[in-house]
């Protein structure tokens, strides 16, 4: 009996050993104890690079996404703790545990002009992932990500892909609302973005879309703008990330839309999905 406990003890700290390393590949620098152990629940990534791609062929129209209907939301965030399966944005052991890592966070200054941290909302196992840069006025408000215009947006732009909002997890770089929705700063970054590497780690999605011109250079350590970094294939700690314009950007110019519906339609390829009929 000795010899099969040895055996299940090692490949345990094998399966951590191996998460560990991802997140280091990642730039995680420190863990607390229940992010451990949400590792060592067997949370794992293949730290393999990808293969870059671009579109090759001429997209169909892009979806009337203004005419859908509006969007529905998840509910409200319990406020405090303690913190449960239930609360939005968990859903799973691992979430949960990156949930309490977080807690009423003051890592940085944004958390004291604060109403809710905004952790995250969807499916704790979804097979594609949104990031967004930080919550808005109505998201800080509420506690759920992308809830007000732009929010609908996204929603309609989910279910023109095939999916349902509850299908896929919707989550921001920054999980406080900066003052006035200015762009994030990079103390509060280097603050925040463990806890959203965590999240990716918890979930395991097969894509990640980055939302806009800031999720993407964050995400990929690189300056270059939105409009040259869309419609291409990049990696980001092992899984397939696609950079695409911001939803509140295509509120501002909707003749963008069509540009923004072929980076979807890659990522549809990707997940085997075909476009929803009349959208």
């Amino acid at each position: 009996m000795s010899g099969v406990r040895d055996e299940s003890v090692t490949e345990v700290a094998e399966e951590l050993r191996r998460h560990l390393a991802w997140l280091a590949d990642a730039g995680v620098r420190e863990l607390a104890p229940a992010s451990v152990a949400a590792a060592a629940s067997g949370v794992s990534h293949d730290p393999g690079a990808v293969p870059a791609a671009s579109p090759t062929q001429v997209p169909p129209p892009a979806p009337s996404w203004a005419e859908m209907p509006p969007a529905r939301t998840a509910p409200r965030q319990a406020a405090g703790g303690p913190y449960a399966l239930t609360d939005t944005g968990c859903g799973s052991a691992a979430l949960l545990a990156v949930r309490e890592d977080l807690g009423e966070c003051s890592r940085c200054k944004l958390g004291s002009g604060r109403t809710h941290v905004v952790f995250g909302v969807g499916n704790p196992a979804a097979e594609l992932l949104f990031v967004g840069e930080g919550p808005g006025e109505d998201e800080d408000l509420k506690g759920e990500p992308f809830v007000g215009r732009a929010g609908q947006l996204l929603t309609k732009m989910i279910e023109a892909m095939g999916f349902r909002r509850g299908d896929v997890y919707i989550a921001n770089v920054v999980k406080c609302r900066p003052p006035g929705n200015r762009n994030p700063e990079p103390d509060e970054i280097e603050a925040c973005e463990p806890f959203l590497r965590a999240q990716i780690a918890g979930i395991r999605p097969k894509v990640i879309v980055a939302l806009g011109k800031f999720a993407a250079q964050t995400l990929l350590r690189d300056p270059s703008a939105i409009s040259r970094l869309r419609g291409r294939w990049f990696e980001y700690g092992g899984v397939r990330l696609m950079p695409t314009f911001h939803p509140a950007y295509l509120l501002r110019s909707p003749g963008e839309k069509a540009k923004a519906w072929e980076d979807l339609q890659l990522v549809m390829k990707e997940l085997g999905k075909s476009p929803q009929k009349g959208r």
